[in-house]
């Protein structure tokens, strides 16, 4: 038992600080590239089909904004106190119990629906049916949902915040037993789990189909940019059914048939390390699924990359040359 408690410690601070370091810097150029997607002008002669392109970039550079918030913070306390066994004390529950769990509820119900919905886009502007493609939103309402989403989040997970306090294990646990419910069957069991899980499942299976009937290529051969779009949503979506699932079985496991009053050990704590693990593969392992699978991501990537380098000479080369005429002098 001492052993699996050893390994689950050390597995939380290895693989949670390599995944805090993926997750930061990948969700940073996420949110550099649906910026620039998202916020890009068009041109008048561009169409309508194009320029409805942008609503799914406005959806995903909101979800990597609420992942970036998810890994700054709520990963970083994971590490802090479960792979560095730092108990929660009474002064210290505010920022590692009621505002961690707070962050990491609005972040990830900001996620999660905006993934959902730029899902939803993109099943209709891929739809072979004029009166579906035309159902997508337009780029100011867009911006309306996304902005009510976050509003809606945001007042929702006050009770987090109220009712997150030290437990006597030295961990976070929720003290009131009818938000508990709340929580786990609701929040934890519907928002996390089914919803999401059969909403995406339902339409990336959908867009998937219509994908394969899309033929259209550029005049380089590659895939159009809404075909690419697509594609990078189902790989994000099924990253997304896989990293949720067991962290929703943990918690009803937990909250069913173990002791809250003692801490977890062995078995049970190093279940617990690794589907803590897998909730946060999602939001770091996004922008690896996005490079991987679709070449447009990968060019803007590496046009971001070389603009900061080319950037850095510059700034290299006027201050020598600052420095040089200073010396001159």
């Amino acid at each position: 038992m001492v052993e699996l408690d050893v390994i689950s410690h050390q597995l939380m601070i290895i693989v949670g600080i390599i995944m805090y370091i993926l997750g930061f810097f990948g969700n940073i150029l996420n949110i550099c590239v649906f910026t620039k997607w998202s916020f890009t002008r068009k041109t008048p002669n561009e169409n309508n089909a194009n320029n409805r392109t942008g609503n799914s970039s406005l959806y995903l550079l909101a979800t990597s904004i609420a992942n970036f918030i998810l890994i700054l913070y709520p990963l970083f306390v994971r590490i802090y106190v479960d792979g560095y066994q730092n108990l929660v004390t009474p002064t210290s529950a505010v920022l590692l119990c009621k505002f961690r769990y707070y962050v990491l509820q609005t972040s990830l119900v900001i996620s999660l629906a905006c993934i959902c919905l730029a899902t939803f886009d993109r099943y209709l502007i891929t739809a072979r049916s004029v009166r579906l493609r035309q159902l997508s939103t337009t780029r100011r309402s867009t911006q309306i949902i996304i902005l009510s989403i976050t509003i809606f989040s945001a007042l929702h997970s006050i009770p987090m915040a109220l009712y997150y306090d030290k437990s006597s294990t030295g961990d976070c646990s929720i003290v009131s037993l009818t938000y508990s419910n709340y929580y786990l069957y609701f929040v934890i069991v519907c928002l996390y789990g089914i919803f999401p899980v059969c909403f995406l499942s339902i339409f990336g299976t959908l867009t998937y189909r219509q994908l394969k009937m899309l033929k259209h290529t550029n005049q380089n051969g590659s895939l159009n940019i809404d075909k690419q779009l697509s594609r990078m949503l189902l790989f994000q979506c099924i990253a997304l059914v896989f990293s949720y699932i067991p962290y929703c079985a943990q918690n009803i496991y937990f909250s069913k048939f173990v002791d809250k009053k003692v801490a977890p050990t062995g078995f049970n704590l190093l279940f617990r390390i690794l589907t803590i693990i897998l909730f946060y593969v999602n939001p770091v392992m996004s922008f690896y699924i996005y490079y991987i699978s679709t070449p447009n991501f990968r060019r803007q990537v590496k046009k971001i990359i070389l603009y900061l380098c080319h950037n850095r000479q510059t700034i290299h080369n006027r201050v020598h040359d600052l420095t040089t005429t200073i010396g001159v002098h």
